[in-house]
C-alpha cells in the first residue's frame, strides 16, 4: 500500500512540498480552501539559496523567464535623499548559482506548479476544499473536509500544515504560535506609475529609512507583464483601514515620498496586520509544519516566503528517508532545524530590518546608516551581509544542529 500524503495550503510552500514529494513519486494531495491560486500581493521576492532548491526541482529557469531579475538592492536615507549602501549580488557568482532575487509574485509561481507540473507528477490539486477537522491517531491521521457543501472523511499516513498564519492543522495540534504583533498595520500600495524611468538610480529593490515613516519600493511584472511598483509603508497612530485606504491617503503617502505632477494610477492597495511569531515545535507525531503555518514574519527582507520554501525542502527529504524507512526522529531534526533558522535568522533578521527603517533616535539612526554604508562599502563586509540576507547563513546554521 502506498504511503498517503496530504498537504494542506496550495501556496508555494504546499506546492514545492507536493513537487519535492510527487517528484519521488509519493502519492500527494494538495488542498485549498480557495477556489484557485490567490492573487496574493504580499510576497514577490525569491533569494538566490531558493531559486538554488527551485532549480533541483526543475522549475526555477521557467520562473526566472517569467519574472524581474534584480541583482541590486538599495537602502535610501529619505530625509536626505542620499543612497546609503547598494549591494550587487552580482558580485556572489562564486557563491550562488543564481546570483539575484527573481521579483515574481507568489500566486504565479503556485499558479505554475498546479498548472504545469501537478499532472506530470501525479499531483492531485483540489481548490475549494475546505479542511474542518483533524483527528491523529499513532498510525494515521483522520480529516473531515467539505468540498461544494459536501462534507466527506479522508485518512492518511502525514499531513503537512502549509496553511497559513491561522493555520487549522497547527490548532488542530495544540501548538502554541509564540510571538507578537505589531500595534501598527502595514499598507501595500501598487502603482504603474514607473519610477524606474524617472529615476535611474533606483533599483527594482528599495529600502527606505524615515524616523518618522518608513517606505520599502520593489518593481513586479504584475499580471499583464507591464509592470508595476509596489510600496510598503506603516500605518499612523490612530489611523482607520479607510483612511489608509482612501484616495487621499493614498496619493498623500506616495507624493510625501515621490513628489511628482498629477495623481498617481493606483492598481491596488491593501492593509494588514504584521505577526513575529513562531510554532513551539514544527512537528507532532504525523503532524508537521511549514511556512507560515509555522512562522510569519514583517516582510522586510523578503524572507518569509523564502524560509517556508527552505523548511519544504528539508522537510520532504527527510520524510522520504523516513517513508523509505529511516528513524522518524528525522522529522524532529526537521523540526528542530528549521525552527532554529525561524527564530535565530528569520525572526531576528526581519525585527532589526524594520528597527533600522524606523530608528527615531538621531545618534542611534546614524551610527546604523553610517554601518550600513561601510558594510557596503567594503567588499568581504559586503558579501557577508549578503549572505545573511539571502538566508545562506541560516541555511549553514539550520544544517549544523544535530
Amino acid at each position: 500500500m502506498s504511503t498517503r500524503i496530504m498537504i494542506v495550503g496550495a501556496g508555494p510552500v504546499g506546492m514545492v512540498c507536493a513537487l519535492a514529494l510527487g517528484q519521488k513519486g509519493f502519492e500527494v494531495t494538495v488542498v485549498e480552501r480557495e477556489g484557485g491560486p490567490v492573487m496574493d500581493q504580499r510576497a514577490a521576492s525569491i533569494h538566490p539559496t531558493t531559486l538554488e532548491m527551485l532549480g533541483a526541482l526543475g522549475v526555477a529557469e521557467t520562473m526566472i523567464g517569467k519574472g524581474l531579475v534584480a541583482p541590486k538592492y538599495q537602502y535610501h536615507d529619505r530625509v536626505t535623499g542620499e543612497i546609503v549602501a547598494e549591494f550587487d549580488l552580482s558580485t556572489m557568482g562564486d557563491e550562488f548559482r543564481y546570483p539575484f532575487v527573481l521579483q515574481y509574485e507568489q500566486y504565479k509561481f503556485t499558479n505554475d506548479v498546479s498548472t504545469c507540473y501537478a499532472d506530470q507528477f501525479g499531483i492531485a490539486v483540489r481548490f475549494s476544499t475546505e479542511v474542518t477537522s483533524v483527528v491523529q491517531h499513532a498510525d494515521r491521521v483522520e480529516l473531515t473536509l467539505v468540498s461544494n457543501g459536501e462534507e466527506t472523511r479522508h485518512v492518511v499516513d502525514y499531513l503537512i500544515g502549509a496553511d497559513g498564519g491561522r493555520s487549522l492543522v497547527r490548532k488542530s495540534q495544540d501548538i502554541a504560535f509564540e510571538g507578537f504583533t505589531y500595534d501598527e498595520r502595514f499598507v501595500k500600495i501598487a502603482t504603474r506609475f514607473d519610477f524606474g524611468a524617472h529615476r535611474q538610480d533606483y533599483a527594482y529593490r528599495n529600502y527606505f529609512s524615515d524616523p518618522n515613516e518608513w517606505c520599502n519600493l520593489f518593481k513586479v511584472r504584475g499580471e499583464d507583464g507591464l509592470g508595476l511598483w509596489r510600496a510598503i509603508f506603516p500605518t499612523r497612530i490612530g489611523e482607520t483601514e479607510d483612511d489608509a485606504l482612501s484616495h487621499a491617503g493614498i496619493q498623500e503617502r506616495l507624493q510625501k515620498f515621490f513628489p511628482k505632477t498629477g495623481d498617481y494610477e493606483i492598481a491596488y492597495s491593501a492593509v494588514y496586520a504584521v505577526n513575529q511569531r513562531v510554532a513551539e515545535t514544527f512537528r507532532k507525531g504525523r503532524v508537521l509544519l511549514a511556512g507560515d503555518s509555522a512562522h510569519v514574519n514583517n516582510p522586510i527582507g523578503g524572507m518569509g516566503m523564502n524560509g517556508g520554501i527552505h523548511d519544504a525542502i528539508n522537510l520532504c527529504s527527510k520524510l522520504v528517508q523516513v517513508i523509505q524507512g529511516a528513524d522518524d526522529s528525522l522529522l524532529d531534526l526537521y523540526s528542530r532545524q528549521r525552527r532554529k533558522a525561524a527564530v535565530d535568522f528569520v525572526q531576528a533578521q526581519t525585527i532589526q530590518n524594520k528597527r533600522l527603517l524606523e530608528e527615531q533616535d538621531l545618534t542611534v539612526r546614524n551610527a546604523h546608516l553610517h554601518a550600513l554604508h561601510e558594510a557596503a562599502a567594503d567588499p568581504e563586509r559586503a558579501r557577508a551581509f549578503m549572505r545573511r540576507a539571502s538566508l545562506a547563513d541560516s541555511l549553514k546554521a539550520a544544517a549544523s544542529v544535530t
